[in-house]
């Protein structure tokens, strides 16, 4: 397929982002881009684009020999499947912002761009327009780059700034989330952790070269932390953040998961609020970068998608080189996790899973403690996915090895430690 003079594109889908799209196209000759077509599922709604541009028949773009880009801009990720398939077997470029469909079907993704040597791009399926698929992609060789941990989801980073900025219970901050359009009338898929993990499982291929499926990771969201967990928190002076996490380990294999997490204001990440996204990557010899800005929404969503569209018109297309490269990595579950744990009732946890306990409180209405798990028996664990279980990550709570470290092992008794009712004003 040849881009480089001028991009005919068939459009699925024109919701906000869609029509973003063709109003800045319309703006931008300089793009020398056109949309020809448009598949909608609803003919009916009026729309700012003449009627003649619409079809409620997706063969008509997918068929159309003139058309040489498909922008797919919908929901559905298994219509979306069908879709991108069929324009990559049709030698069409595709530019897609659905992370659900890459981060599940990437392995036959990636065998059509190679089989067919069509672009497929995809920088608004992570982070909306912070470019960080790109550089991943370019910048980052794979035994250069130490980590990757990001806040990726906006609408679970706007409830957590409205419960500890505001003190909002977690049923008003989700509300509130709702009513500005940050979080979906069934917000499942993002306070649950579905949407970090599927975008983690994106970075994961272009920071290491990994491909895996969001099954295969570990991935909680913010629905199960309490409102004592806040109140810990602020005791401490720290933020909760839902983090996406990666770390190369000195093994050479990576540690990741979705996990919220306690950060310090130290890390670039304390201060990112509302629906804004933020990533730190960590290299080798530049340290750590940090890449912030707008996650989710009209523009920021169209702003990754057109410069996509943009970068076909000189032939650009992911390589995939750490995919090919000598240095591949895997995942590895033999490492610890510092954790902060609170819990309903005594029988809630098992605590014969953790190494050692380092601290625990107890209260009249809520039970606490911090101590050190293998990550394997943390991702094993059925108490993790009780409701009245609530687990953050503490600040720096990567541990490598415990023997290495020369870490005391040790354990504190619940039932022994002196009642610390006073000492926070849990609710």
């Amino acid at each position: 397929m040849n881009t480089a003079n001028k991009l005919t594109i068939g459009l699925f889908g024109f919701g906000v982002v869609g029509e973003g799209i063709y109003q800045v196209l319309q703006q931008t000759p300089s793009l020398q881009a056109t949309i020809k077509k448009i598949c909608v599922k609803h003919p009916e709604k009026p729309r700012n684009a003449p009627p003649e541009l619409f079809t409620t028949n997706g063969d008509e773009l997918l068929n159309d020999p003139e058309i040489n880009v498909i922008v797919e801009l919908i929901n559905d990720a298994d219509d979306a499947y069908h879709i991108v398939t069929t324009a990559l077997k049709g030698r069409k470029a595709v530019v897609s912002a659905n992370k659900k469909l890459i981060a599940h079907h990437l392995p036959e993704l990636l065998q059509l761009q190679k089989q067919y040597d069509i672009p497929f791009l995809y920088e608004a399926a992570v982070c909306g327009a912070i470019p960080i698929i790109r550089n991943l992609e370019e910048y980052y060789d794979n035994d250069l780059l130490r980590g990757i941990c990001g806040i990726v989801n906006g609408s679970t980073n706007f409830i957590l700034t409205k419960i500890l900025a505001e003190n909002l219970p977690y049923a008003k901050a989700l509300q509130q989330a709702q009513d500005q359009g940050f979080a979906e009338t069934d917000p499942t898929l993002d306070v649950e952790g579905y949407d970090a993990v599927n975008k983690l499982t994106i970075l994961l291929a272009h920071g290491y070269g990994i491909v895996t499926h969001p099954d295969q990771l570990l991935f909680r969201g913010i629905n199960q932390i309490h409102a004592s967990d806040a109140t810990y928190a602020a005791e401490k002076g720290l933020q909760i953040k839902l983090t996406a996490q990666a770390k190369k380990l000195s093994n050479g294999k990576v540690a990741t998961f979705v996990l919220p997490q306690l950060v310090t204001n130290q890390s670039k990440l304390f201060d990112v609020p509302n629906e804004n996204n933020g990533v730190v990557i960590e290299s080798s010899f530049s340290d750590k970068q940090f890449l912030y800005g707008k996650g989710a929404g009209r523009f920021p969503t169209a702003s990754a998608v057109l410069s996509d569209i943009s970068a076909l018109r000189y032939q650009y297309r992911y390589e995939y080189r750490k995919l090919k490269s000598a240095l591949r990595t895997e995942l590895t579950d033999d490492f610890y996790l510092r954790v902060f744990v609170s819990c309903a009732s005594d029988s809630d946890v098992s605590r014969e899973d953790f190494e050692w306990i380092d601290e625990a409180y107890i209260t009249n209405k809520r039970q606490f403690f911090v101590g050190v798990i293998r990550f394997d028996k943390l991702k094993a664990a059925e108490w993790l996915r009780k409701p009245q279980v609530s687990l953050l990550v503490c600040p720096d709570g990567i541990i490598e090895g415990i023997e290495e470290r020369q870490l005391k092992k040790r354990s504190l008794e619940l039932a022994g430690v002196n009642s610390l009712a006073g000492a926070y004003l849990l609710n």
